[in-house]
């Protein structure tokens, strides 16, 4: 063969320089990887000599730099007309005889036995000399469905034209490349049937957060041009890199994308008409177009070639329906930034205007942005990214907007309520407690709300200028403490894991329940108690699963094993359901299922929910997904904590509930947590103790029973303060007698994220660990170490 042309059997990233490095990377994986289960459709790559000839051999380069001589591409209208004039020129140039036979030839041998249906992708590789730091990916054609040696030649000339698109031809303007110095390969290879099945693109790091224990991979119907221009909502899967390699269940987490549209081939031979988009019937939608086992053989794929390229890859994969194999389509280096676990960031208002509204501080941060007041759930379409959510109070069904908005500032709630919880685990700001702020700011009203000020917060008139400061946090000081994490938004875990930590010490089962399943388990369990229309939604949500009860198992066990492999090996302590009876009736039938009551916060919650008859089935889901959790996916690391503990006959009650789930306290490993919060567990500490292998102190709970006040009232919410000398004297209690037990004693209320000199205290009086909230934990550590250097 000539040196026009080039097999992927021959090629390695070291020809880079002649066929690019989409061409270089699918040689590099069929020469070397082919003998390790990666599969790639063969094919071949015409090279950036035989580009050359083309167009030098007859006369186009130069007709082509002299209409782009002195052309302006700042005038789009300019850049058009030049545009299209080059690239209708490459397109109609015949080839040169010799470079056309060796094409034909190669075609021929490519196409051997394939039959009348055999097509072929084209692909567009840009190589670019002495220009190791250029990018150009993106900014070339690929033709799918290519049919016989005529279009395969035709789209090769396109492939050659794209070269002189509009943006490529400006991007080498702008950054100063001369356009010779760009050479364009044409990889032709054989299609993979995915118009039949499934594609999609798969990273071996987490794109948003960095993290690197998990493969990124999503998936639609048809072929994967419809995901990689993100025409279609795929679907989307993590999966475990330490379950795979330890031959454990290693699906972290499957989300069903809408999928509306796929990809598929026409019968239309026609270069750049031979796909189309069509709609996918809207029974498929709802299932998830993987299944477990084709993630594990992608997954298995991506870790061949990360290893291999020693370093994490972004790669383009297809599920052939007709044959039924997977196939990798293309490879690549992961270039998108990832945020930096050793960076810490701090705001700064640069300015201040009139204060419209002032509360309490959450979140440590700035946003702005115009003013949305929403005074009911139903309003919800009426929300826009970026704009701050002003509402009397949130529950969990707030969450969609919530996660949309630069700050959240409410009428009611404490530092404890669900509206500042859910926004230190977003990372944005929020004031709450202002008493007045759905009255005192309007719709469109463009504001600032600052809770980087200390505990005040402060919504301010006008978008004010401020700043971010980042620091390094590589290395921290040791600490006779150890700090750890409140999390409880799976979706924040990978991010969350980037900052310094031992752990999690609450991870919250409700707020997974709330996000992942979002219907009362009873409705699932009890479905002929259901009305027809609440029922068909149900039925609507589950559509991806076998069935309800696999829906809810698998569902909340994807939620708890994100966050068990985001902080491995670390310990991860998983609080089950503490939902009350008026946040259960916010879940979908959740009415119909729930008492009411005048106190849901010492009412039917925690562990005397669990052991009554009426909850007995739904505890044993929970616990089902976590052995799943534990057993199947290896993350022994999870253990279980049980809140709100009354007596020491729920203690045994709960624990033997658990053994008789198959959750035995001891048996693999498993430490069994109580949640200390209710005064009568610091009174006789003992006595819970015998059941448990240590507290962990709730001292939201503690705090407001000791005291007598209701956390999330604002009339009351000054006189809540855990530093009160008859909670302190209850936090030492339950401190003393698990260090004279030889067990466990944390704290994951929210008392030392919000008080430090609380922090320092619990440090003195020899407690394990305090779990904090993310955006605390770097300054709280590095406060207690100097504290622990000076003594003071």
């Amino acid at each position: 063969m000539s040196q026009s042309i080039r097999w992927f059997s021959g090629l390695g990233m070291k020809d880079l320089d002649q066929v690019g490095g989409k061409n270089a990377s699918l040689g590099e994986m069929v020469s070397n990887l082919t003998s390790l289960g990666v599969h790639v459709p063969d094919g071949f790559a015409t090279t950036a000599d035989a580009y050359r000839e083309f167009l030098g051999g007859t006369g186009l380069a130069e007709r082509i730099d002299a209409r782009l001589a002195d052309l302006d591409t700042d005038d789009t209208v300019a850049l058009a007309e030049a545009g299209q004039e080059i690239r209708d020129l490459v397109v109609a140039q015949p080839f040169p005889a010799q470079l056309e036979a060796d094409i034909r030839e190669a075609y021929e041998t490519l196409a051997a036995g394939s039959g009348d249906e055999a097509s072929f992708a084209v692909r567009s590789s840009a190589t670019a000399e002495d220009l190791p730091d250029a990018s150009f990916a993106g900014q070339q054609e690929t033709f799918l469905n290519v049919r016989g040696i005529d279009a395969v030649l035709t789209a090769i000339r396109e492939v050659f034209a794209s070269l002189y698109n509009d943006r490529a031809i400006a991007y080498r303007v702008h950054h100063d490349f001369d356009h010779a110095a760009v050479a364009l390969s044409a990889g032709v290879q054989k299609m993979v049937r995915s118009d039949l099945g499934s594609s999609g693109v798969m990273f071996t790091v987490d794109t948003e957060s960095g993290f690197d224990g998990a493969v990124f991979i999503t998936s639609a119907y048809g072929l994967g041009e419809g995901v990689v221009q993100g025409a279609v909502n795929p679907d989307e899967f993590y999966v475990s890199k330490t379950a795979l390699r330890d031959g454990k269940a290693p699906v972290l987490k499957r989300q069903v994308g809408d999928k509306a549209t796929k990809m598929v081939y026409t019968e239309d031979a026609t270069v750049g008409r031979s796909t189309a988009f069509v709609d996918v019937d809207p029974a498929e939608r709802t299932k998830l177009s993987l299944t477990d086992e084709q993630l594990v053989e992608l997954a298995k794929q991506a870790l061949i070639i990360e290893e291999h390229y020693g370093r994490p890859m972004d790669i383009e994969w297809g599920l052939d329906g007709a044959d039924g194999g997977l196939y990798i389509l293309q490879a690549r280096p992961e270039t998108v930034q990832s945020r930096a676990g050793s960076t810490v960031e701090k705001y700064h208002l640069a300015e201040r205007g009139p204060v419209l509204a002032e509360g309490r501080a959450i979140g440590a941060k700035i946003g702005a942005g115009p003013v949305r007041v929403l005074e009911r759930i139903e309003q919800m379409h009426e929300f826009q990214p970026g704009e701050v959510l002003v509402a009397d109070m949130t529950d969990p069904d707030w969450e969609p907007i919530m996660k949309r908005a630069s700050a959240i500032v409410t009428n009611r709630g404490g530092r404890t309520c669900h509206a500042a919880i859910i926004a230190r685990e977003l990372g944005i700001p929020a004031v709450v407690g202002t008493g007045s702020a759905t009255r005192e700011l309007a719709d469109g009203q463009e504001a600032t709300v600052s809770a980087a000020e200390g505990d005040t917060g402060y919504v301010y008139e006008g978008i004010l200028e401020f700043s971010v400061a980042s620091s390094s946090v590589e290395s921290m000081p040791q600490l006779p403490t150890k700090i750890m994490m409140n999390v409880g938004n799976p979706e924040q875990a990978f991010a969350f894991s980037r900052l310094p930590n031992a752990g999690v010490g609450l991870a919250r089962l409700e707020f997974i329940v709330n996000r992942q399943i979002g219907i009362h388990p009873r409705a699932l369990l009890e479905p002929e108690k259901l009305d027809e229309r609440t029922a068909a939604e149900v039925t609507e949500r589950i559509a991806a699963y076998p069935s309800a009860r696999e829906f809810f198992v698998s569902r909340v066990a994807e939620g708890v094993a994100t966050i068990a492999a985001a902080f491995a090996p670390e310990p991860v302590i998983v609080r089950m359901s503490d939902f009350k009876s008026n946040e259960y009736a916010n879940l979908l039938a959740g009415s119909i299922f729930e008492p009411e009551e005048e106190n849901p916060m010492i009412g039917y919650r925690g562990a005397s929910r669990y052991l009554s008859e009426d909850f007995a089935e739904c505890f044993a889901m929970e616990c089902e997904a976590l052995r799943h959790v534990r057993e199947d996916m290896g993350l022994e690391n999870v253990k279980i904590m049980i809140p709100f503990v009354r007596t020491p006959g729920e203690a045994k009650g709960v624990i033997d509930l658990l053994a008789a789930n198959g959750l035995r306290r001891g048996e693999n490993g498993l430490e069994v947590i109580m949640m200390c919060e209710v005064p009568s567990n610091a009174a006789t500490p003992e006595l819970f103790l015998e059941h448990f292998d240590g507290f962990s102190i709730g001292s939201n709970d503690m705090t407001q029973l000791t005291l007598g006040l209701d956390r999330d009232s604002a009339l009351v919410a000054e006189a809540f303060d855990e530093r009160d000398p008859a909670v302190l004297f209850m936090l030492d209690r339950a401190i003393t007698a698990c260090r004279e037990a030889g067990k466990y004693v944390g704290i994951c209320g929210q008392g030392p994220s919000d008080h430090p000199d609380l922090a320092a205290w619990l440090m003195e009086r020899g407690i394990t660990s305090l779990s904090l909230n993310p955006d605390t934990v770097v300054d709280t550590w590095l406060r207690l170490a100097s504290q622990e250097r000076t003594g003071s």
